[in-house]
């Protein structure tokens, strides 16, 4: 099997190949293997209903999950109250505002993640462009 990857990692695996004597491939599957024997964390049921879900769904439809963003406007409130919280300006409620969108923020970005392993477990090409909705 043969595996794209980017330059500058390629020449870190050489770099580390070289200062622990070791070949690339043992550099690159000791490190895969440490990666993935790393628990992956748990869900809450409805979070991991959410995503078990968008198996079911048809390719459009994960385009679109994919490309998803929070609206400019809430966006826009998130960065005003990290400012608030960055100067120590933000009262109790607006801390909780804040706990709260960056929760939906993390819940968005775990269904486009999702939605795009499951486009490319379908064979789609799916690139960082493919993030921002334009067509498809």
């Amino acid at each position: 099997m043969m595996v794209n990857i980017p330059e500058d990692v390629y020449s870190r695996l050489r770099e580390i190949a070289a200062a622990t004597n070791q070949s690339l491939e043992t550099v690159l599957v000791n490190r895969l293997k440490t990666t993935f024997s790393e628990p992956l964390p748990i869900l809450p049921p409805d979070e991991q209903a959410e995503l078990d879900a968008l198996r079911h769904l048809s390719d459009d439809a994960l385009w679109t999950i994919a490309a998803e963003q929070m609206a400019d406007t809430v966006q826009a409130r998130a960065h005003e109250l990290m400012d608030k919280n960055s100067f120590g300006q933000i009262t109790t409620e607006e801390y909780q505002e804040l706990e709260s969108l960056v929760e939906r923020g993390n819940r968005l970005m775990l269904r486009k993640a999702e939605a795009s392993a499951i486009l490319i477990e379908r064979g789609h090409t799916f690139t960082q462009d493919d993030f921002v909705w334009s067509h498809h």
